[in-house]
Order: C-alpha cells, then sequence, then structure tokens
C-alpha cells in the first residue's frame, strides 16, 4: 500500500521524483550550450554533432510508452531505480568520451535510462498522493522542476563549460544520480506489480518502439532533408504503419501492452492532445527567443540565460504557490484554459518585438506572461491522469510523457523550418540579416499562437468540467 499522502516519506519520495525529472529535463537543455565546444575537442562535423542531440530524443521519445506499461508490470520503483541507474552510468560513459561515436552511444543510452525513469514517476505519483489538494501540490513540485530544468540548463551549461570544461556537463550527474538512488531506495514505496503475463506483448512492443523511432528519427531530421523529402515521407509512412499495426495488434491481442481503454478516457485522450499542441507551440519560446536574443540583440550564453530567469521564476512562483489553490476551488480544466490564454498573449506579443528590442518594455511583459505555463502544466497533468485506473498509472505516464516529447520534436521540426524559410526569403529580397532573422522568428511565433489557440478549442470541447473539490465537499454534506 502507498505511504500516506500526508506522512515524511511521501514527501521525500516527492523529491526523488522531482530530483529524477529535473535531471532528465536539465540533461536536455544543458547539452545545445556546450554542443560547439564538443565539436572542438572531438572533431564532430555539423552534421554529427546534431546526433548528440538526436540520439537522445529517438532514444527517450520512442521508449516512454513501452517503459512505462512495464513500470506497470514489473513495478514502478524497479523502473524508476533501473533507469536512474542506467542514466548515471550513460553520464560517466559521456563525459569519459574521448571520440564521437563513444559519446553518441552515451547520449542514447542517457535516454534509455531517462525513458525508464521519467515514465513512471507520474505514475508513482499519483498512487503515493491520492487526496486531491495533496495530489495537485505534488502535481505542482513536479511540474515546476521539469519546467525549471530548461531554464537551469542554459545557464548552467555555459558556465560549466567556460568554467571547467564541456565534460563536467555530464559529471555533475553522477553525484545527483547516486544519492537520488541512495534515497529512492528507502522513500519510494514498493509497489504490487501485475507480473509481465499480464501484458508481455513482445510484438506490440517491437511495433510501437520501432514505429516512435521512425517517427522521431522522421520529425528531427526534417531540417536537414525538407518536410516533402523522399526521407521524411519515407520514414513518415514507415512510422505509421508501424503505429498503426501496433494499434491493430492492442485490439486483438490477449494480453496488450496498452489497453485501448486508456484512451476510451476523454481526460487521457483530450490532455495529450492538448500537451501535444501546447508543447509544439512553446518550443518556439523556449528556443527560439533564445536564438533571438543572442543573434539579434547581440546577448551572449549566460546573458541570454538571465534573460529568460523571470520567466523560469514566474512559472515556479504559480506552480508552487498559486496552482494548486485555484484547481482546487476552479477545477482543473477552468484553470487550464486561463493557463493557455495567458500563453497565447505570451506569442501574440512575440509576434511583434522590434529588431531593436528594450528588454524592459518589449520582452520583460513576455517573461511574466509565462506565468500560464505554471498554471497550465500541472492542471493538464492532473487531467492526464485523473482518468486512468491504477493499474494503468505507468502506461498513463508514460503516454503523458511521449506526447510530450512528440510534441517538442514537431515543434522543433515545423517551426524552425518556417523560420528558417522566412528568414531565407526576406534575406533574397535584400533586407539585412537582423531583420530578416526576426521576420523568420515572427513567423514562428504566430503559427505556435495559432497552435496554442486549437489547444485552446480541444480543452474546451473535449476536456469536461470537473466540479472543484470545495463544491464536493459541499454538496455531500448537504
Amino acid at each position: 500500500m502507498p505511504a500516506p499522502s500526508t506522512s515524511p516519506r511521501a514527501h521525500l519520495a516527492l523529491g526523488v521524483l522531482a530530483t529524477g525529472m529535473l535531471m532528465t529535463v536539465l540533461d536536455g537543455s544543458i547539452v545545445t550550450v556546450a554542443m560547439p565546444a564538443m565539436q572542438n575537442d572531438l572533431g564532430f562535423t555539423p552534421v554529427g554533432l546534431s546526433w548528440v542531440v538526436n540520439a537522445y530524443l529517438i532514444a527517450f521519445g520512442s521508449l516512454l510508452l513501452l517503459a512505462g506499461r512495464l513500470g506497470d508490470l514489473v513495478g514502478r520503483k524497479r523502473m524508476f531505480l533501473a533507469g536512474t541507474g542506467v542514466f548515471t552510468a550513460a553520464s560517466l560513459l559521456a563525459g569519459l568520451a574521448a571520440s564521437p561515436a563513444v559519446l553518441i552511444a552515451a547520449r542514447f543510452l542517457q535516454g534509455v535510462g531517462s525513458a525508464m525513469s521519467s515514465a513512471v514517476g507520474l505514475g508513482i505519483l499519483v498512487t503515493l498522493f491520492t487526496e486531491p489538494r495533496e495530489r495537485a501540490r505534488a502535481i505542482a513540485v513536479f511540474s515546476f522542476t521539469g519546467a525549471a530544468g530548461a531554464s537551469l540548463g542554459q545557464v548552467l551549461g555555459g558556465v560549466l563549460t567556460d568554467a571547467l570544461a564541456w565534460n563536467w556537463i555530464f559529471f555533475i550527474n553522477l553525484p545527483i544520480g547516486v544519492a537520488t538512488l541512495l534515497v529512492a531506495l528507502r522513500a519510494l514505496p514498493a509497489d504490487q506489480s501485475l507480473g509481465l503475463k499480464a501484458g508481455a506483448d513482445v510484438i506490440g512492443a517491437l511495433l510501437v518502439t520501432s514505429g516512435l523511432m521512425a517517427g522521431i528519427y522522421a520529425v528531427v531530421k526534417i531540417e536537414e532533408y525538407g518536410a516533402g523529402s523522399a526521407h521524411t515521407l519515407g520514414f513518415g509512412a514507415l512510422a505509421l504503419a508501424l503505429l498503426a499495426g501496433f494499434l491493430l495488434r492492442q485490439a486483438k491481442a490477449a494480453q496488450p501492452l496498452m489497453p485501448l481503454r486508456i484512451l476510451r478516457s476523454r481526460a487521457v485522450a483530450g490532455a495529450n492532445a492538448v500537451q501535444m499542441l501546447m508543447v509544439a507551440a512553446l518550443f518556439s519560446f523556449q528556443v527560439l527567443v533564445a536564438l533571438y536574443l543572442q543573434k539579434v540583440l547581440g546577448y551572449g550564453a549566460a546573458e541570454t540565460g538571465l534573460a529568460m530567469l523571470p520567466a523560469a521564476l514566474i512559472v515556479g512562483a504559480v506552480s508552487l504557490g498559486a496552482s494548486a489553490p485555484l484547481i482546487a476551488r476552479f477545477g482543473e480544466r477552468n484553470v487550464l484554459l486561463t493557463g493557455i490564454a495567458l500563453l497565447v498573449g505570451v506569442l501574440g506579443l512575440l509576434t511583434r518585438v522590434p529588431v531593436h528590442a528594450s528588454y524592459a518594455t518589449d520582452l520583460l511583459p513576455v517573461m511574466l506572461l509565462a506565468a500560464g505555463f505554471g498554471l497550465a502544466l500541472p492542471a493538464l497533468t492532473a487531467l492526464a491522469m485523473s482518468g486512468a485506473e491504477e493499474a494503468d498509472a505507468g502506461l498513463a505516464s508514460g503516454l503523458f510523457n511521449t506526447t510530450q516529447q512528440i510534441g517538442m520534436a514537431l515543434g522543433v521540426a515545423v517551426l524552425s523550418t518556417l523560420a528558417a524559410a522566412r528568414t531565407e526569403s526576406l534575406t533574397k529580397a535584400g533586407k539585412p540579416n537582423a531583420e530578416a532573422l526576426t521576420g523568420g522568428y515572427h513567423l514562428a511565433f504566430g503559427v505556435g499562437a495559432g497552435l496554442l489557440l486549437l489547444a485552446l478549442a480541444v480543452a474546451f470541447t473535449v476536456l469536461r468540467p470537473r466540479v472543484p473539490e470545495d463544491d464536493r465537499q459541499l454538496t455531500m454534506a448537504a
């Protein structure tokens, strides 16, 4: 049985899960700042260098769903411990890498370990914290660590690379990973697993993993090959065929890897659809704003991280201080709609950001409106997990993380390609470099705002209102 939600052990377990999430997200953003140093030291080609990121994304995104279900079958605690161990060992290998091949292999293994640990994190959390208010607070903490990790990674990556060497962006994971393992052994409750016989669908596992790998590979290479190329269309078609085969297999298998009943929940299906759209749109904020600051305004790496720090701080303040009571009072759906509306304002303002911007008047308001993310993500996470049965908690957690990674990959591919194409067009028309770059970013921000409006529409129509906890208690008392 899970520990009571008010016990010190449960809150220690939350700290372990949040730390695991922080390592995963931090690792995804910290690498980008150090890539030029890696290229100089190890002799990467420009194309080869992209695989420092791609190898991690492909392994991580394609294995989340499988790892989530395996966590239900063999035990979520076992899966979290194994994943943290693999990630920590792979971080050591990455830090010691003396050739591009070794670093790419280590990054792939990091992605495997991250998928194993993060896929079951939410599943453990929702079984630990069963009281609605406590669960809302726990989800807010968990969500904040993910948002904070992305911002912290850019600052920390620049500091470690400049002060020490690029290897230290991986070595820093070693003490954190070992400490997480030691605390997790005592803090995480031993859960009752279903056993492999409850869903050991090997064919289904091969279909979904290979399908997701092919799809993510196609998406991350769009910028290199083009959206309409034979390479992109071929791998995209292969991915769709494999995933369609997986769904057919799950409908007929006696012991499916992913029981399709989970998709019949409007909360689960709707929340995952909203998340995919929202994450794809917010790539334009998380990455393209950083590029705008550096390439147009001339900020350095550390200055860029500091310029985006108010967004991380406001997201943290709202996630930790406001989201849980607001969800308890007004319900997840209403808080989610409010958060997405604020994020539409973020990207709407960015479509008008000038070439010669003032941080105080043009960018700081944007950073403050990012508070919408601190409202939207905890509410969305609660909705996605609320529709899953306890036996499927790991699967629901893995599915939620999978749609997040697919949305991120789509955002990277589509918005960066649109921005680059618009910039090239403006450059050919004779516009100065800074103006052409800004025009490209404007287009990406506008498309991102459109994706958020679509997410708002899906949330409004698909996700049914849930009665806030206070109102439920009043109704029961009456």
